[in-house]
């Protein structure tokens, strides 16, 4: 599976080479992003929790711009992909490559967003944000700001 996931990349990375370059919001990494998303519901106790799909919806559907079809197939990609994965590397690897340090900032914040969107944050999914904003260079205290952030002013 994480063979077609790098193909769509590469396929996408090829349409979008101008966005990459200015440093946009790449479509490109949009799955990467989605999948790290869709682990963070996953590992809690409820992982088919409406309210944090939603969230991810949400979420991707603003910051890559997609439309609702766009936003499903993604999410569906990205859940089988998640599903299968036994490893953060290589999304982490895909994201470090093209994003920025804000891109990042916001990729972490979402996944607060999304750790808090059922009004609890649990142990496993608070670790699991604190090891992907490691493996993305994310400064500890970016991550306490994207946090803070979220927990203070939830929705």
């Amino acid at each position: 599976m994480l063979a077609a996931v790098r193909r769509y990349f590469r396929k996408q990375i090829l349409e979008d080479k101008q966005g990459l370059e200015q440093g946009g919001d790449a479509h490109a990494l949009q799955l990467a992003a989605t999948a790290l998303l869709m682990e963070v519901a996953r590992v809690d106790s409820d992982s088919r929790n409406p309210v944090e799909l939603e969230t991810i919806a949400a979420g991707i559907r603003g910051k890559f711009d997609l439309s609702e079809d766009e936003t499903r197939e993604v999410m569906a990609l990205a859940r089988a992909e998640a599903d299968e994965s036994v490893s953060y590397f290589g999304f982490t690897a895909l994201i470090n490559e093209h994003f920025g340090a804000e891109q990042k900032e916001r990729l972490v914040e979402l996944m607060w967003r999304v750790t808090a969107a059922d009004g609890r944050v649990h142990a496993h999914q608070e670790a699991l944000v604190r090891k992907v904003a490691d493996l993305l260079y994310v400064p500890h205290s970016t991550y306490i700001r994207a946090k803070v952030r979220v927990l203070d002013h939830p929705g």
